[in-house]
């Protein structure tokens, strides 16, 4: 199978290097805006395209994994880049009301965001939801999916809208447990108790998950350059679940601000483990 990949950034590259190592037969060219990013694919054997026009010319199956919705209207919709009868899978983070604009503009669009961080991602064990209402253009993406979604994760919906809001639940669950996560140390804090003491507290409360998956950054055995998930990254999408919800989010409100203090302080680049890392320093 000929697969063009688009965006090779921290997540995209994973997901195309599990692609070329886990799949039989596939032939992979890839795309970057930055090209020296996708270098390492190309070094495991992908070819390197220098436009998206390049990179789909012959393609079988395109995908992409772009920052955000604009990135895809730019790359993807404005210059109409997908051929007819190809299929594209777009694991793009984007409101439902994107993914039904790109449904309605692009007639093969099967939506596939994943959720997980990078260590998931590199060992297959992301969950994914796949939504399309073709149930061919469903199976065609499952079926590559497998190579990203853990046991029992990979999930297949008859719409992309609904994919896409699946993926919004997933990191407003992230957003608002990482913001319980900082009040948490805050209030701990304020009875004199270390980071560490806190931490092991919580690992019997409904905040263990996100404490232990971010404790090692809290306690300085990793550093939050260049980390898992950005700032960036989570600020934009929880601004997406802002935009998608007609009732107010007040928790999720909260994380937004510390994501943009973060951004104010120059850690937007780095991992949003940076709201934990640099609480007492703005």
């Amino acid at each position: 199978m000929r697969i063009a990949f688009l965006g090779t950034g921290r997540m995209g590259t994973e997901l195309a290097r599990r692609l070329l190592n886990e799949q039989d037969g596939i032939e992979m060219t890839v795309w970057n805006r930055t090209a020296e990013r996708a270098q390492p694919l190309v070094e495991e054997g992908a070819e390197l395209a220098a436009t998206p026009t390049d990179a789909v010319a012959n393609a079988e199956v395109i995908i992409t994994s772009l920052f955000g919705p604009d990135d895809v209207r730019e790359v993807v919709i404005e210059p109409q880049l997908i051929p007819a009868g190809v299929t594209w899978i777009d694991t793009t983070t984007v409101s439902p009301n994107d993914a039904r604009e790109f449904a309605a503009a692009v007639e093969t669009y099967v939506h596939a965001p994943v959720v997980g961080t990078l260590g998931p991602a590199r060992e297959g064990k992301l969950g994914v939801y796949v939504g399309t209402p073709d149930d061919a253009r469903r199976e065609q993406a499952m079926s590559l999916a497998e190579s990203w979604a853990g046991e029992d994760k990979l999930i297949g919906v008859e719409a992309a809208a609904t994919a896409a809001i699946g993926k919004l639940l997933a990191n407003l669950a992230l957003a608002v447990t990482a913001e319980g996560l900082l009040e948490a140390l805050q209030l701990g804090e304020s009875e004199g108790l270390d980071s560490e003491v806190v931490l092991q507290m919580l690992d019997i409360t409904g905040l263990s998950f996100i404490a232990n998956m971010k404790a090692p950054f809290i306690t300085g055995e990793r550093n939050t350059d260049p980390g898992d998930f950005t700032v960036d990254a989570l600020a934009k999408d929880a601004k997406l679940m802002e935009m998608t919800s007609t009732k107010p989010l007040p928790a999720l409100t909260a994380a937004i601000g510390r994501f943009e203090e973060m951004q104010a302080m120059g850690h937007g680049n780095q991992d949003f483990s940076s709201i934990f890392v640099f609480r007492n320093k703005g």
